[in-house]
């Protein structure tokens, strides 16, 4: 908590080249709870929870995905940091599925109003790849930065 209030009230001066990276979800605690939600956890790891983002011209590039097996849920967008603490706003713009590789099926996903635009507070991103965000919804997260993949 000493953390979050920190950024919050300092920002934490994240840059979106220090996002760069596939991110695996390590532990999440739901909104008011001082306790990590076992099961969430246990669940997203066991279905390798990701978000990978990447750098573009025009900003954040954000696929956020789950396998079981060979089959994997993508859902991809853009997204860009605000203000200080920052805040990654994020929209999902298409919904992939795939099957060992080869995409099956494809959908496009309609834009979440403006007021209503999904977000991660960015809390934390240490020098030992952990990234620290609360959603949108109160929910608190941390990831882990896979090994190679950037950041």
């Amino acid at each position: 908590m000493a953390l979050e209030d920190q950024a919050r009230h300092l920002g934490t001066g994240l840059q979106a080249a220090q996002l760069q990276g596939c991110w695996q979800l390590e532990v999440v605690w739901p909104k008011g709870s001082q306790r990590a939600s076992a099961f969430s956890g246990w669940l997203l790891r066991g279905l390798a929870a990701r978000l990978e983002i990447d750098l573009d011209g025009d900003g954040l590039l954000l696929c956020n995905a789950v396998n079981l097996g060979a089959l994997e849920l993508r859902f991809r967008g853009r997204g860009r940091l605000q203000g200080r603490r920052p805040l990654l706003l994020f929209s999902f713009d298409r919904l992939e599925l795939g099957l060992g590789g080869r995409v099956l099926l494809q959908r496009e996903l309609p834009a979440p109003a403006a007021k209503r635009m999904p977000f991660f507070a960015l809390i934390s991103r240490d020098t030992q790849g952990l990234l620290a965000a609360r959603g949108r919804g109160g929910g608190l997260a941390l990831w882990r930065l896979m090994p190679g993949s950037g950041g």
